[in-house]
């Protein structure tokens, strides 16, 4: 039993070797066939590469010469151009030569025309001086003489001229600074009315603003202390009150009430209050507004609102609260030209018809109110004199109250500022015509511009260009002499030169 044991355990001993060897040498088979494998492969792959590498210096060669002949042919064509334009410049160069020595031949005969030119002039030299007996130095210093003297006279005569101008106007120069003022002002003024018209949608309006048995009408007339006028004028009710801030309010409650529909007494009432608390704010706006367009400061609120309320005023058609600002303005610009207090001089001028508004309400002119309210609201003494002063009722106490008078003055009087009656400006038209007329040589005058400018138009035969400058002068200066206006007129004189010809 043992044997077979030993027996079993040897053969299965040497099987377990052969099968050890057969393994390993089996590994050593597949070893070798993959290392031929690799060796293959790579020798395949340094082919391919080796291909590739042959293949890419071709292409890299095709088109390194395509690319070549491309250049060349654009190096041909430039040179080509470039050949082209050296021709040009050439051909240039040799045009330009030749007109150099085409202007040498010119300049060269211009010397000898210049030289030919002298003599001739040597020659006519001689000749004139043989044949007055006198030298070229001579006769020079002869025409000198000549002209001296009568630069002399003219000069004479422009200084009488001047002397007498300024003898004649010797007043204009103690006002340049009011004329500087002027300039320098170009206010718009309106021109208030007594009435003011509302448009009706229609006719039937009418009746209902009148209302069963006029209560409508006495109602708004009793609420707003204005007269409404209604007669046969179509679409239109007529607002008449003199006071022209009942008046305003009075016109914009009735067109209120017409806007809504609803004319009853108890409408109206409420109505007409809100448009008077409407024109009371306008007012207080109006008054702000110009006291801050002035540059004044510190104003009492009452002379606020009573500044404001002179928007509605006007006197001879100059609306007051436009006209106080200019005056103010005007004020102010010659004060600071003189080197006086520019504030208190727009103060001045501003406030200096402030009793305008008073005259409605209180008896007394409005020089005397407006010292009144001033010197109640604590307004400054010399502002107090400037509206005390300003027609001269008091003496002058300083030379601001002087300059508001005479800013007064000047907002008044200047051209289109107040109305003027038809009558009046005809007449003045009329005699900017005469005048003009009355000088030799003068064929037509036409007054322009509401008599701003007069056109003359003289005979050019009679009137020369230096007469017709003496005649504008002339006209100008017997306009002054003769006839009062306001502002300036412009005298211009019209001297014709005519060509005529025929085509036949």
């Amino acid at each position: 039993m043992t044997d077979w044991t030993g027996l079993f355990a040897a053969v299965l001993g040497g099987g377990v070797a052969a099968g050890t060897a057969f393994y390993v040498l089996g590994q050593r088979g597949e070893r070798r066939a993959a290392e031929v494998a690799a060796r293959a492969a790579a020798r395949e792959s340094e082919r391919l590469l080796e291909d590739a590498k042959q293949r890419l210096t071709v292409s890299a060669k095709e088109e390194l010469l395509r690319t070549r002949e491309t250049l060349e042919r654009e190096l041909a064509l430039r040179r080509s151009e470039l050949d082209k334009r050296e021709a040009a410049l050439e051909r240039r160069t040799t045009a330009c030569e030749e007109r150099e020595r085409e202007l040498g031949r010119r300049d060269q005969a211009l010397a000898s025309s210049e030289q030919a030119l002298a003599g001739r002039e040597r020659e006519a030299r001689a000749k004139l001086e043989q044949l007055a007996g006198l030298s070229a130095q001579e006769a020079k210093e002869e025409l000198m003489r000549r002209l001296e003297d009568e630069a002399r006279s003219d000069a004479a005569a422009l200084l009488r001229d001047i002397k007498e101008q300024a003898k004649k106007t010797a007043d204009r120069e103690a006002k340049k600074i009011v004329a500087l003022a002027i300039q320098r002002i170009a206010a718009e003024h309106t021109a208030e009315s007594t009435v003011a018209a509302v448009a009706l949608p229609s006719d039937e309006m009418k009746g209902r603003i009148i209302g069963r048995e006029g209560r409508n009408i006495r109602a708004f007339e009793a609420a707003t202390g204005v007269d409404v006028i209604i007669d046969d004028t179509p679409d239109t009710v007529v607002v008449s009150c003199f006071d022209p801030v009942r008046r305003e309010v009075g016109r914009l409650a009735l067109e209120r009430l017409i806007a809504d529909g609803r004319i009853h007494p108890g409408r109206i009432e409420e109505v007409v209050q809100k448009a008077r608390d409407e024109v009371a704010a306008t007012i207080s706006e109006a008054g702000e507004r110009a006291v801050y367009d002035t540059g004044i400061k510190g104003m009492h609120p009452e002379m606020v609102k009573l500044v404001g309320r002179m928007k509605y005023r006007t006197s001879y058609g100059q609306n007051i609260l436009d006209h106080s600002k200019e005056v103010a303005w005007l004020a102010g610009m010659m004060a600071a030209e003189l080197k006086l207090d520019a504030h208190l001089a727009k103060r001045g001028g501003l406030l200096h018809d402030i009793g305008k508004v008073l005259t409605h309400e209180h008896d007394g002119t409005h020089v005397q109110l407006g010292v009144e309210v001033a010197t109640k609201y604590g307004e400054h003494p010399i502002v107090i004199n400037c509206i005390a002063a300003h027609h001269d009722d008091v003496p002058h106490e300083g030379p601001i109250s002087v300059i508001v008078q005479a800013a007064d003055a000047v907002s008044g009087s200047r051209p289109g500022a107040r109305r003027e009656a038809f009558e009046t400006y005809v007449k003045r038209l009329t005699e900017l015509e005469r005048i003009g007329g009355e000088f030799p040589g003068v064929e037509k005058v036409f007054a322009i511009q509401a008599g701003r400018e007069v056109r003359v138009v003289v005979t050019p035969t009679v009137v020369d260009d230096g007469k017709a400058s003496e005649l504008a002068e002339q006209i100008a200066r017997k306009i002054e002499h003769e006839l009062q206006y306001p502002g300036q007129i412009k005298v211009v004189v019209v001297r014709e030169t005519r060509a005529v010809d025929v085509a036949r």
